[in-house]
């Protein structure tokens, strides 16, 4: 999976959106204890820093350095790169122990995690009981009735590049497994529906796009999916070039405690 943000970590750390402060006070009013929080798939630390506003410390760990040599510095939040397969006991250590960690988060990653060692991971480490687990992702954007259409039939065009993987994301996480207590905010099999409020610029728009691993993985193999006649597609079912619009991203929400 590192390799695979590495070559576009400038382009997703500038088009990504930013998640409603709104959610981690959610989090927060689940959460009994708010000494130390973990950050799954950090990237550029985007979630962390917001975990950070209501927790003493985060440790953001990510496979990818190039991600995490552009991540957003923070003075409660500690970086760590986690690039070698290492004992499961090591890496517990290395975040605060068993039973220590009070939430756990991961924004936009967990679909690419192998999830029965990530969940015994974080079954270990959250503090019983009480500690949460929150997994969110976003697949989707939603700006007129004019533009999203042609999103659809470009997003069609990406298919056959996506990892397999990206199907939990696909189908807003409704098949993903997750084996944990619901704490109201989506469980196993119904997961709760957020939109992401954002003012998005035109030029924003095919900054993210062009951040899609699928966009990469194509251009890769030779095949430009944003070619400049799709980039004009979009543009005039924008509005234009300079319109800024107020879009929503279409996300949703996992979160629960360990069952007892």
């Amino acid at each position: 999976m590192a390799g695979l943000f590495d070559e576009q970590a400038d382009v997703y750390l500038d088009a990504r959106p930013t998640y409603p402060s709104e959610w981690y006070s959610m989090l927060a009013s689940r959460t009994p204890q708010h000494s130390l929080a973990w950050d799954v798939g950090t990237g550029n630390g985007q979630a962390a820093i917001g975990v950070a506003e209501h927790c003493e410390q985060v440790i953001a760990t990510d496979v990818s350095e190039e991600q995490l040599k552009r991540a957003i510095p923070h003075p409660r939040v500690k970086y760590l790169h986690t690039p070698l397969p290492i004992s499961e006991d090591e890496f517990i250590a290395s975040i605060g122990g068993e039973n220590s960690v009070d939430l756990v988060t991961v924004a936009q990653a967990v679909h690419w995690f192998d999830l029965p060692k990530f969940y015994s991971l974080v079954t270990r480490l959250l503090r019983k009981p009480g500690g949460v687990v929150a997994v969110w992702c976003y697949n989707d954007i939603a700006v007129s009735p004019t533009f999203d259409p042609v999103m659809k039939k470009f997003h069609d065009t990406t298919l056959p590049y996506w990892d397999r993987n990206i199907q939990y994301l696909f189908d807003g996480y409704k098949t993903l497994p997750f084996p944990f207590e619901s704490v109201g905010l989506g469980s196993e099999g119904e997961p709760a529906a957020l939109d992401i409020p954002k003012k998005l610029s035109f030029e924003g728009f095919v900054r993210m796009v062009r951040s899609w691993s699928a966009v990469v993985t194509a251009k890769n193999q030779g095949v430009d999916l944003l070619s400049e006649k799709v980039v004009k597609e979009f543009e005039s079912a924008w509005g234009g070039s300079t319109l800024v619009r107020s879009v929503a991203y279409k996300a949703f929400m996992l979160a629960g405690k360990v069952k007892l």
